[in-house]
């Protein structure tokens, strides 16, 4: 089967060579993916590294030629020109953007976060979000402000990636099984770093399997979360996936037809 993950942070080779587009490729290759979404670099860590580079150009440049990629840009939220952003980001014929409430200072359901989840919507551009802890304070970021963001933008297309980790599965499924009568589907459980060792990010295969009952096999995608993940990990990964007890056509959907089908993307 054909393999397209979400989730592969991109950095320029200055601040991080073993996680730029040439080490992502050679990932790639490892791994057997076919494709995969490549974010953009977020633009705090260009800023501490002293570089003057614009991250989504930067993206957009490394992957034009390559049909393995398929982009997602980020926002720079010091500068108050969202919208001006998203569009740009649009320009560059990326299908989505990446957005990490924690890391980037934005409550999830706060009027800054508004104004990005509102020009997405209005450009049909996918949001894949980090959920669950990241060391912030958990009152701004609780997974289950994810049901604020689907009932205030209902045509925005968005994941929760990580699905909450161990601590917070079961409000990321409560906000999927609330949402579900929604058709096409367009909130995705994030199969991202998602292992079953008991550990942050731990998620069982009985957790697994109860997502697919409650929520059906056309809304979760695999994430890789490169480069965090090193190949041996997402090799397992995927091993995993392939090895659950689900049928066949399911494995197939959330290793990329679900992604693609969502982002218009042939597989």
């Amino acid at each position: 089967m054909k393999i397209f993950a979400n989730h592969a942070h991109t950095f320029p080779t200055e601040i991080k060579p073993e996680a730029d587009h040439d080490s992502l490729r050679r990932y790639l290759d490892e791994c057997g993916i076919d494709k995969c979404v490549a974010f953009s670099c977020f633009n705090k860590l260009i800023r501490n590294a002293g570089l003057e580079v614009d991250t989504n150009r930067y993206n957009y440049e490394n992957i034009k030629n390559d049909s393995r990629f398929v982009g997602f840009g980020v926002i720079d939220e010091t500068k108050d020109n969202f919208e001006e952003q998203i569009e740009q980001i649009a320009d560059y014929g990326f299908k989505g953007i990446k957005v990490h409430p924690q890391a980037q200072d934005l409550k999830i359901d706060g009027e800054k976060a508004f104004r990005i989840y509102a020009k997405c919507e209005e450009l049909g551009l996918f949001i894949s979000f980090h959920s669950g802890i990241h060391w912030n304070r958990l009152r701004d970021n609780k997974v289950e402000l994810f049901d604020e963001v689907a009932y205030n933008f209902p045509k925005l297309n968005f994941s929760m990636e990580h699905m909450g980790g161990y601590s917070y599965f079961n409000e990321a499924l409560a906000v999927m099984v609330n949402n579900k009568r929604s058709f096409p589907r367009r909130i995705f459980a994030g199969w991202t770093t998602i292992n079953n060792s008991g550990g942050a990010w731990s998620i069982s295969d009985e957790q697994l399997k109860v997502l697919l009952k409650q929520t059906s096999d056309d809304n979760s995608i695999f994430g890789l979360d490169f480069p965090y993940n090193n190949a041996e990990y997402t090799i397992r990964a995927i091993d995993r996936i392939k090895n659950l007890d689900i049928p066949e056509e399911s494995k197939e959907k959330i290793l990329g037809k679900n992604l693609a089908s969502v982002l218009g993307v042939e597989l």
